[in-house]
């Protein structure tokens, strides 16, 4: 055989590779087989399923004895809040049954009513927002503006909260907070700048860019067959967006507004520097006042009392707290998915 022969064949070791060599860029080269990449990615996929249910499961256990000693009872009012996270600080490592006394209303309050208004001013801030950048907007501008969504989107919470106690907490305490609006609440709690009003507005500005971010696409989604379908029909523009347009993304703005609500209930950190961190439910019957009271939320409790997990009894209230947030994360993405259910013969497929 020629040495040109072995240099075609790769069979011999002075003009081809080794085999072994060989067979290695020839299992580069080729991709795997559809079974064996269905196998891996299921893989995958389980082992990501085991370990959120492992994350639940030592959550509720590390939980389970302020429901053993409270039941759901704890959810309600009564009491002092503070005083009872005071008395589980000052217990042993073996508590009394006494410590495990939770009555955490005024935080569940909190949160459900930071949330609750954020989200409502959010939403149509995003939709308008999103329809003047896809529909109305120059190109040239709508590119830039969707590079500063996405930008203002991935600003770490960290530096809205910096913004909201540097600058709109004082501008609050100082301009809008009158003398006899503190002197009403004085003997209940002390109205400093730090409150509901500056806690709405900061979260507002930050589940903002993501609702919008996700309305964008899906806005972008929309075949312009249907846009021009319906001006043939001498519908006009304004009208043709609020009838085809907005009406074919609401299982996005359905899925925007559940993501944000999520990253609403779930934030800690911003809410800890704007909140006011104080365990009491604001009053409406206080009138305007209302907006300059402060609260606390379950996610801002657990990173403001993480110091003292070494008690037990507040170690259990942490876990319970936590417990709580992927229970409502749970029923939000439930609610989710049962809203769009009627609306999906108007959803856009790209």
């Amino acid at each position: 055989m020629s040495k040109s022969a072995l240099i075609d064949t790769g069979g011999g070791r002075e003009g081809g590779l080794p085999p072994s060599r060989s067979t290695l860029l020839t299992r580069l080269r080729n991709p795997w087989p559809d079974h064996r990449a269905e196998r891996m990615l299921g893989a995958v996929a389980l082992f990501a399923c085991l370990c959120v249910l492992a994350m639940i499961a030592l959550v509720a256990q590390r939980a389970w004895p302020i429901f053993a000693h409270n039941g759901l009872s704890w959810l309600g009012p009564g009491g002092s809040l503070k005083q009872q996270i005071e008395n589980m600080l000052a217990t042993s490592t073996n508590p009394p049954a006494s410590a495990f006394h939770l009555r955490a209303w005024p935080i569940l309050y909190g949160t459900l009513l930071i949330t609750a208004l954020a989200v409502l001013l959010a939403l149509p801030l995003a939709v308008l927002s999103a329809v003047f950048i896809v529909e109305l907007a120059p190109v040239a501008l709508r590119r830039v503006m969707v590079r500063v969504v996405r930008l203002l989107a991935s600003v770490p919470s960290v530096i809205y909260g910096l913004i909201g106690v540097l600058v709109l907490v004082p501008f609050v305490g100082n301009h809008l907070v009158t003398p006899s609006e503190r002197a009403s609440v004085q003997d209940t709690v002390q109205l400093t700048g730090a409150g509901l009003a500056v806690a709405v507005v900061v979260l507002t500005v930050m589940i903002t860019p993501i609702m919008v971010a996700l309305i964008c696409d899906a806005l972008s989604a929309v075949p312009p067959a249907w846009r021009e379908g319906a001006a043939a029909l001498g519908v006009n523009r304004l009208r043709a967006i609020r009838a085809v347009t907005l009406r074919a993304v609401r299982p996005a703005i359905v899925a925007a507004t559940v993501l944000a609500t999520a990253r609403a209930l779930g934030e800690a950190i911003m809410i800890s520097m704007v909140s006011g961190s104080n365990f009491f439910a604001p009053r409406l019957s206080d009138g305007l006042t209302f907006f300059y009271e402060p609260l606390r939320t379950l996610a801002s409790t657990i990173v403001d009392y993480h110091e003292g997990i070494g008690a037990p009894a507040l170690s259990a209230t942490l876990y319970a707290l936590a417990l709580l947030l992927l229970f409502s994360a749970f029923v939000l993405s439930i609610a989710g998915y049962l809203i769009k259910l009627p609306l999906r013969r108007y959803q856009v497929r790209g």
